[in-house]
């Protein structure tokens, strides 16, 4: 079943945020999140806020839904417009559950044409919808990219049978180089999500995956470990004895098995899970996340974060469908966050991601952590080749220490250029040089 929702503040029934919220927002990207919580089917390891037609009971209905989330867009505008927050068209939009295509392909083309009328979508917007192979066929493609669409992300999880079985995937692996096909012809971008470390899952069966998936040449590729959920299902069956825990030592393996692969193939890692073909096709909404940046949050269960405000909405469809009805704010609650938990938090964030994390936002105590050179093993384990000399006294200082080099998932720096920038490699490793770096997370210099 879904998870528990967060403690905090009660939100306020008209949706205005605190005037510290729209300080600066002009110049902070802005996105929107669209929540659609059905599914055929609830996956045994899923905790997300979604609901099959046998738990919804009265009162939600999946026909009124895109009408009903079109009227949270209109509210949640009109609530920013009165906290005083910046006119921002939205430069990303994405569509999770759930599966948002069970819906018709016209509901999830209204509900974008709602986030075009009350904030606009902005020129070249990214604009995304999570999708199960067995869930769409060309012609709901076609509609999509005739709407608005961009992207499309599948979820694939596995290439095997018995995974896919273990994990409550309905499709058949062969449908997706299929709906990979029609999304291309479409015109639409694609991204394969994988889950590895499945009870059952052998080394075997994980690199047979990442062939597949390789073979339909995507140009993004996420890769999530498994991680069992209290109250799922999965849990459940663990605790009876009837499948395997999933195995961290494991885990590990797999995940330098795609690491590998994935490079091999051309496919660059920039967040811990994710590889793109290119700058271009990244996942533009989630780097937003990653990068603190503001986000409306729409549908039951939903999150939003403007200018340091989180809220949250309540979970169940018929719950919503109620405040929406009554023109209340959907929201269940709120926390403003202090400007230590927000740095904390981008700490946390940035250095999942490639680019990494400026050393001025550490506090004097944290930077003197950093050691002057990382070892010469990567945070997933694998061993380095040696590491390279420091880079002249002239571009780094003469009291510059040696520099590691090391990024945690490509090879030993073997050049290096003025600015610390070496394309298509890494940036230097060294506290002095910009670009430092630790295993596993990454740091720039000021």
């Amino acid at each position: 079943m879904p998870s528990t929702p967060p403690e905090g503040e009660p939100a306020p029934a008209d949706g205005l945020l605190p005037a510290s919220a729209a300080e600066g927002s002009g110049e902070r990207d802005f996105g929107v999140y669209i929540h659609v919580p059905y599914c055929r089917v609830r996956c045994g390891y899923c905790d997300f806020n979604t609901y099959t037609a046998s738990e919804l009971g009265g009162g939600a209905s999946q026909a009124g839904y895109a009408a009903q989330l079109r009227r949270e867009l209109a509210f949640g505008a009109d609530a920013l417009r009165r906290s005083g927050a910046a006119d921002r068209a939205a430069s990303t939009v994405f569509f999770g559950g759930g599966t948002p295509t069970l819906l018709p392909a016209s509901d999830l083309a209204a509900m974008l044409a709602g986030v075009r009328e009350e904030w606009g979508i902005a020129p070249g917007a990214e604009v995304t919808t999570e999708a199960n192979p067995d869930s769409v066929d060309a012609r709901y493609l076609r509609e999509l990219a005739e709407a608005g669409f961009t992207r499309v992300s599948f979820g694939m999880q596995s290439a095997v049978p018995h995974v896919l079985a273990t994990l409550d995937r309905t499709h058949a692996p062969e449908r997706v180089p299929l709906v990979v096909r029609w999304a291309r012809e479409a015109g639409l971008q694609v991204s394969l999500d994988l889950i590895y470390g499945t009870p059952g899952e052998s080394p075997g069966d994980w690199q047979r995956s990442l062939d597949a998936a390789l073979a339909c040449e995507p140009d993004h590729l996420s890769a999530y470990a498994l991680i069992v959920e209290p109250g799922t299902k999965l849990a459940a069956r663990i605790r009876r004895g009837e499948v395997a825990e999933p195995d961290d030592d494991l885990h590990a393996e797999m995940y330098e098995a795609a690491d590998a692969a994935l490079a091999a193939a051309g496919l660059e890692w920039y967040e811990i899970s994710n590889w793109s073909r290119s700058l271009e096709t990244r996942s533009r909404h989630n780097l937003a996340y990653w990068r603190g940046a503001d986000w409306w949050g729409a549908g039951p269960g939903a999150h939003s974060h403007v200018g340091g405000v989180r809220w949250w909405n309540v979970k169940h469809p018929r719950a919503y469908a109620d405040r929406i009805e009554a023109g209340a704010s959907p929201a269940l609650a709120r926390e403003v966050l202090s400007a230590e938990t927000r740095r904390t938090e981008r700490v946390l964030l940035e250095t999942r991601i490639a680019e990494g994390l400026p050393i001025p936002v550490l506090a004097p105590e944290e930077r003197r952590a950093i050691p002057a050179s990382s070892p010469t093993a990567s945070s997933t384990g694998g061993s380095r080749s040696p590491a390279p000399p420091a880079p002249p006294a002239s571009e780094t200082g003469a009291s510059c220490p040696p520099c590691a080099g090391a990024c945690w998932r490509t090879p030993w720096c073997t050049a290096y250029s003025p600015d610390g920038t070496l394309p298509g490699v890494c940036r230097v490793s060294c506290v002095c040089f910009p670009g430092a770096s630790l295993p596993g997370a990454r740091f720039l210099g000021a």
